[in-house]
């Protein structure tokens, strides 16, 4: 025995259609733990170490690290991540007094000079109108690729880091600043900082 079509002109059965959800509770959901995206206080407003305290012996690289949000006001030099001022060098690994570390700069690139295609073209294009397109093939192109090493130690600290450059004006950009921040260290050592 099956139940004839609902025709629509009678009232339909009560099982019919998609289920009701259950009633909502009164008032906004969304108002009521207040809008979680508001931060309480200024972020950059922090005190201490920017970058938090180094990870300890067992934890992981990075543990208990915190992003940098503002450079110190009296900062003399930036080398990547690391931040010289005239008393203190600023790094993911801690800080110590600019007076008590040691600068390594480590020159890691190759710069190579080669034939560019734009001289090998012309060198054909014009050798068939005159023989002095040959001159072409006297044009060079220098390519610098690698990486700069930087490490700055200190008691109770050991940083490096690894620059890329792409050109010879890079690596002694890179060398001139850690030149700088050892005549910082070596000036603040005679004066006892």
């Amino acid at each position: 025995m099956s139940t004839p079509p609902w025709n629509g002109s009678t009232p339909p059965p009560p099982n019919w259609g998609p289920p009701t959800p259950p009633p909502l509770p009164p008032g906004n959901p969304y108002e009521q733990q207040g809008n979680p995206y508001e931060q309480q206080g200024n972020p950059y407003e922090q005190q201490g170490n920017p970058y938090g305290q180094p990870g300890q012996p067992g934890q992981p690289w990075g543990s208990g690290m915190q992003p940098m949000l503002q450079l110190p006001s009296n900062t003399l030099v930036t080398i990547g991540d690391i931040v010289c001022t005239q008393t203190e060098v600023i790094t993911p690994s801690g800080r110590c007094p600019v007076g008590q570390v040691t600068w390594s700069f480590t020159d890691m690139s190759r710069t190579t000079k080669t034939l560019p295609v734009w001289a090998i073209v012309c060198a054909v294009i014009f050798f068939f109108f005159c023989l002095l397109g040959l001159l072409f093939l006297l044009a060079k192109e220098e390519r610098t690729e690698g990486s700069v090493q930087v490490v700055v130690q200190g008691p109770g600290l050991l940083h490096q880091l690894q620059l890329p450059v792409t050109s010879v004006g890079q690596v002694q950009d890179y060398n001139a600043r850690v030149g700088y921040a050892r005549s910082l260290s070596a000036s603040a050592g005679m004066a006892g900082y």
